[in-house]
């Protein structure tokens, strides 16, 4: 029993910054702008999440450091793949690249420490289990993640904003005709997904751990992007997607901790393998939005 609770939780830690990804590519897909870029925001939110941290010694400062940081990652998204009407996969590599670079410099060049920063403040647990000699803490971040997975659902689903959002998403021409600002809907879009991104990367370094490490984020946000696919473009099918690669994710860790006697590389390499899988069932038979990674221009 206490195995599996330890699981359970460990599940859902995992599962936590997958989740805050994935709602963030639902609302910049639905509103019709690719979005891989969600690897580089999620890094650039772990960063911004450790150095606001260590200079101010709150976490929830720390936090809302990441979400100005991710906001301003998906700014240069949006204007890029919006006003300019560039290529959003080329845009999206291209931001990816661009974190991975300045996170490892600023690293480098404020702490000097191989990589990895020095331990700061991090979000507090929600509570803790004790079970017999085992203490099992749930993080607040968890909590932050149920709710923001309920007003995404509600927001999407049962607001005009919502409708408005999905509608650029599959017709932009039909919503532009009645009124709907195409332009600023998908702004919306994608400025959210870099709030959540952002907050998804301080949940990596200030709310599961407690310093930033060069390249932490380890493809996560690949595979919300995968679990977002996974569910369809739905907020609740991307969180059921996101617990199952996250379970992967915990399992792996806790045959290492058992000593199971297989190499480590396989085991850390399963939730990948998994996405893959899942993806070579699923994808075939999701579709996107309508027009999704297609630039809309009012003049034509």
């Amino acid at each position: 029993m206490i195995t599996f609770i330890t699981l359970v939780v460990a599940t859902l830690h995992a599962a936590t910054p997958l989740v805050l990804g994935a709602l963030g590519g639902v609302f910049s897909e639905r509103s019709g702008v690719i979005n891989i870029a969600l690897e580089g925001m999620m890094l650039v939110g772990a960063w911004a999440a450790v150095y606001t941290s260590f200079l101010t010694g709150s976490w929830l400062l720390g936090v809302l450091g990441a979400i100005v940081a991710g906001l301003v990652v998906a700014l240069i998204h949006a204007v890029v793949s919006i006003n300019f009407k560039a290529n959003q996969v080329v845009s999206g590599v291209a931001i990816n690249l661009l974190a991975a670079g300045f996170t490892e410099f600023m690293v480098s060049r404020v702490w000097e420490n191989g990589g990895q920063s020095p331990a700061v403040t991090t979000v507090p647990n929600l509570f803790t289990i004790k079970l017999l000699t085992t203490d099992v803490s749930i993080n607040s971040v968890v909590l932050i993640a149920v709710v923001l997975v309920a007003v995404s659902h509600w927001a999407l689903w049962h607001t005009a904003w919502g409708l408005r959002l999905r509608a650029v998403g599959e017709h932009p021409l039909a919503a532009d005709t009645v009124g709907v600002s195409v332009y600023k809907m998908r702004y919306y879009g994608v400025l959210l997904s870099g709030v959540l991104a952002g907050l998804a990367g301080a949940t990596m370094s200030i709310g599961l751990t407690s310093r930033f490490l060069n390249g932490m984020v380890s493809g996560r946000g690949f595979i919300a992007l995968a679990a977002m696919i996974f569910g369809k473009w739905n907020p609740l099918g991307a969180v059921a997607a996101c617990l199952l690669f996250g379970l992967a994710d915990a399992a792996s860790i806790n045959l290492q901790i058992a000593g199971v006697h297989l190499p480590q590389q396989f085991l850390s390499m399963a939730p990948y393998v998994i996405t893959m899988l899942a993806l070579a069932g699923v994808v075939g038979r999701s579709s996107p939005p309508a027009a999704d990674g297609i630039p809309y221009d009012k003049a034509s």
